[in-house]
C-alpha cells in the first residue's frame, strides 16, 4: 500500500511553489511528494496524520513536512457539515532540497540549513513567537520576485534551523513502503475511521473497509502504520476529545461519549496514557492560558 503522490508542479520563471487555499478542508487524502513542504495553517482545525503521529491542529500552526513523509489534515466535522460557513485558510510552500543547485545546502554557511531539511524528515513543529514572526515572511513571499523572492525563504529556513521554538512529530523517520496496487487502502481506512470514530467501529467492519479478513487486517495495518488499528482509533477519539475540552461549556462527562469512549473510567485512562495528562487537568490548563 502507497499513500498517494501528490504531484506538485512548478512554473516555468519559478524554482519553488507557493499555494494559498481557502475551503472547507484543504488536502484531506493520506499522500506524500518529493518536495519539502512549509505549512502555515492561517484558519481551521482538526487532526493531522504525521507519519506515525496523530495529533490535533489549530490555527496559527506551522509545520515544516520534509520530502516523501507521509501526511494528512483533516478539518472537524462541523466544516463538513450542510450550510456550515467555517473555512480553513492554508498557505504551502512546496520546493525540493536542491531547488538551487545540487550542492548549495552543502556549502558550510548552510550546514544548519542542511541538517534541517534531513531532520525536517520526522516532521518538525514551529511553535511560541518564531512562527508568527515567520508567518509575517511567508505572507510576504506571494508578491515577492527575482532574489528577494529566494532571499526570504533562505531566511524563514535560516529562522527555523536556529530557534529553538521547535518539536519533532516523529521520534524516528520511518519510509513508507510504496507498493502500487494499494494505492487507495490505507485512505478508505483512514475516512472511514474519522466518519464513525463516535460510533462502535469493530474489528469486522473496518478489516470489511480494506477488503481483507481481520485477522489479515491487523498484521497489514500493523505493518504499514507501526501501530494496532485499536491504538490508532484511540489516538483519533483522543485527538477530537482534545478539542472538545478546550469549549468552556463541555463537561469531561459529555465530552467522554462525544468521543465515543463508551464509559468515563477508559477515557480518563487513555486519554492520560497518550496526553500524559487527564482530561480534567488538560481542560484546566487551557482554561488558565486563555483567562
Amino acid at each position: 500500500m502507497k499513500p498517494h503522490l501528490l504531484k506538485v508542479s512548478l512554473g516555468p520563471e519559478s524554482s519553488f511553489d507557493i499555494r494559498q487555499n481557502k475551503g472547507p478542508n484543504f488536502y484531506n487524502q493520506w499522500h506524500f511528494h518529493p518536495e519539502i513542504e512549509l505549512i502555515y495553517i492561517h484558519k481551521g482545525r482538526g487532526t493531522r496524520f504525521i507519519g506515525n503521529n496523530v495529533s490535533r491542529f489549530e490555527s496559527n500552526e506551522l509545520m515544516l513536512i520534509g520530502s516523501n513523509l507521509d501526511h494528512m489534515w483533516r478539518c472537524d466535522p462541523e466544516y463538513f457539515l450542510k450550510g456550515s460557513k467555517l473555512t480553513a485558510e492554508v498557505t504551502v510552500i512546496y520546493f525540493h532540497r536542491d531547488f538551487l543547485g545540487d550542492r548549495f545546502f552543502s556549502s558550510p554557511e548552510l550546514k544548519s540549513i542542511n541538517s534541517l531539511l534531513e531532520k525536517a524528515k520526522q516532521g518538525i513543529k514551529i511553535t511560541g513567537d518564531t512562527r508568527y514572526q515567520l508567518r509575517d515572511l511567508i505572507m510576504k513571499l506571494p508578491e515577492a520576485t527575482g532574489i528577494d523572492r529566494i532571499v526570504t525563504l533562505l531566511s524563514i529556513l535560516d529562522k527555523i534551523a536556529k530557534t529553538k521554538e521547535k518539536q519533532f512529530v516523529n521520534s524516528v523517520y520511518h519510509p513508507v513502503n510504496f507498493e502500487e496496487a494499494e494505492a487507495n487502502r490505507l485512505n478508505k481506512i483512514f475516512h472511514h475511521t474519522l466518519t464513525n470514530f463516535q460510533n462502535k467501529i469493530s474489528l469486522t467492519d473496518i478489516a470489511a473497509v480494506a477488503n481483507l479478513s481481520p485477522k489479515a487486517f491487523c498484521r497489514y495495518f500493523k505493518s504499514k502504520t507501526r501501530k494496532t488499528y485499536y491504538n490508532f482509533l484511540l489516538e483519533v477519539k483522543v485527538a477530537h476529545a482534545c478539542n472538545l475540552l478546550l469549549q468552556k461549556d463541555m463537561t469531561v462527562y459529555s465530552v467522554c461519549y462525544e468521543s465515543g469512549f463508551n464509559n468515563l473510567s477508559n477515557f480518563n485512562r487513555y486519554f492520560k496514557k497518550i496526553m500524559n495528562k487527564t482530561p480534567f487537568e488538560y481542560k484546566r490548563q487551557h482554561l488558565l492560558l486563555t483567562e
